[in-house]
């Protein structure tokens, strides 16, 4: 059985700013003074020394975080870039104010959440593209770290994936994306049987 601790990074100026960030890792994409607070604050009240190792996307404010995570502990870390955020296509970069301006029925209504059809103007990702290279990350570390505890650093959209192939949810708004420093717990057996323990739990 290995477990995976999945980790939205902290907060940064464009999650604030009704920014699509995507896959922008320029600013304001960066961990915010916030952003840097709720790491440490994760830090000091979740304690990643039981696990063997961190597995973190390439964008920086997943980077930063775990930097902060693993400060007195030094577990191995690897880079992988399944874990990237969805990438919103045309729209990475954009404010929503200005795609709701030309794309409104795109948008669930009282956020700027987007439902799955809205890649058809964005030219992105597809909700179920995300949810399948999470599915190849998670089985391959399964294969190759079989019992191990794994500390992943990714991002909102990436985690809500993971949750969504754990439960097998066929509604594709099932979750929604979970706080930034929040934790997510999920097993997988040799046998790829998938159990979520908690989505987006805040450790304070």
């Amino acid at each position: 059985m290995t477990e995976f601790y999945i980790v939205r990074h902290g907060e940064t100026r464009g999650n604030t700013m009704g920014f699509k960030q995507g896959q922008v890792d320029a600013e304001p994409s960066q961990l915010d003074e916030n952003g840097i607070k709720q790491a440490q604050v994760l830090h000091d009240h979740f304690d990643i020394s039981f696990a063997d190792r961190l597995i973190v996307s390439p964008l920086t404010r997943a980077k930063a975080t775990a930097n902060i995570l693993n400060t007195g502990h030094d577990l191995p870390v690897e880079v992988d870039d399944r874990l990237l955020e969805i990438s919103y296509g045309d729209w990475d970069g954009q404010y929503d104010a200005d795609l709701k301006a030309k794309y409104l029925k795109c948008f669930i209504p009282g956020s700027n959440a987007v439902y799955p059809e809205y890649y058809k103007a964005a030219h992105g990702e597809k909700f179920t593209d995300v949810e399948e290279r999470v599915a190849e990350f998670t089985n391959d570390m399964q294969k190759k770290y079989p019992n191990q505890k794994i500390i992943i650093v990714t991002h909102g959209f990436t985690t809500r994936s993971f949750a969504q192939n754990a439960v097998k949810a066929t509604d594709p708004l099932a979750f929604k994306e979970p706080q930034n420093c929040s934790v997510t717990k999920i097993s997988v057996s040799p046998e790829n049987q998938q159990d979520l323990y908690y989505y987006g739990q805040v450790f304070k």
